[in-house]
């Protein structure tokens, strides 16, 4: 059977989600393609008629309606070239994956809208379920943003539980503007020695991984937990763990590091060290990233927060 692609647009109710849909149907995205839409979520907004012709509408109001064999009799009865799903904030990303998608509709894109005016209170109320449309979004918008949600999303970092993503920050008008564009660096970059704050490991990281020519040639010195890795035996990683949303989103944020004396430490053992930057070729990246070549390390205090927030 011929592969079928799948357009996702995922997020929560009064997300943007129809909205988007409306969009892009106006913008001829079903005009030479036979179009399935699959609604799973009625908000307050409804589909342009207008821009129906070549498109078939079905709704589903439960989740465990939504099943594979649903899926194949639509795709018999309708014949569709494409389709596109509006999918219920709500529901299991995981079930469409594993359990609904028939093996010849492909998953082309995951586009994921979000209200930032509520995005707090469901980072904060349902953690999961908000990380895991993020996570699995290519694209990834907030819109209705003032400049002060704008300054809070940022202050998030976002890039370290989806680095692939291209994240927009939508104004009340309809402006978008990239979530880093990367014209402004966080740290001094001035400074001989650059200290990374305990609680600024984060965003440092960030920033490193996403621009690490910049911070090639610079010291750094900060508080880390040493690494040593697994999968990659003979090379150190030390770094931090770091909590986006929640608990559930805990992560360990490592660093490749060279170094005589770095056998020495055991693992999670705390450690100081001054390292001067550089952009390397390493098997960890798949290709080039950020190393740090220590040129002090020793013992230290845990810093009064082990796991860094945002």
């Amino acid at each position: 059977m011929a592969d079928i692609p799948v357009y996702l647009i995922a997020g929560f109710l009064d997300g943007g989600k129809t909205d988007f849909i409306n969009g892009i149907l106006e913008d001829g995205f079903a005009r030479e393609d036979k179009t399935l839409l699959i609604c799973c979520e009625e908000g307050e907004l409804e589909y342009e008629q207008k821009a129906l012709d070549n498109v078939t509408v079905v709704t589903v109001d439960e989740e465990t309606a939504l099943t594979c064999s649903q899926c194949k009799e639509w795709e018999k009865q309708y014949k569709p070239k494409q389709v596109l799903i509006e999918y219920n904030g709500m529901w299991s990303m995981e079930r469409l994956y594993r359990e609904v998608l028939p093996a010849n509709w492909v998953l082309y894109q995951v586009m994921t809208f979000v209200d930032a005016n509520t995005f707090e209170t469901y980072a904060k109320n349902m953690g999961q379920i908000m990380m895991e449309k993020i996570t699995n979004a290519d694209l990834l918008v907030f819109n209705r943003c003032t400049d002060e949600l704008k300054a809070a999303l940022r202050k998030r970092n976002l890039r370290m539980v989806n680095r692939r993503a291209d994240i927009y920050l939508e104004d009340l008008n309809g402006n978008s503007e990239d979530y880093n564009d990367g014209e402004v660096c966080p740290f001094d970059l001035n400074q001989p020695v650059i200290n990374i704050p305990d609680d600024d490991y984060g965003v440092w990281y960030v920033d490193v991984m996403d621009y690490p020519d910049r911070w090639a040639g610079k010291t750094v010195h900060m508080k880390l937990l040493m690494c040593h890795s697994k999968k990659y035996p003979g090379t150190h990683c030390p770094g931090r763990f770091a909590m986006v949303c929640c608990e559930n989103d805990v992560q360990f944020l490592g660093l490749v590091a060279k170094g005589v004396d770095l056998n020495k430490y055991k693992n999670r053992d705390w450690v100081e060290v001054e390292a001067r930057m550089a952009l390397e070729n390493h098997s960890a990246y798949k290709g080039k990233g950020p190393v740090m070549h220590i040129i002090s390390i020793k013992p230290c205090e845990k810093p009064a927060n082990e796991v860094v927030t945002f």
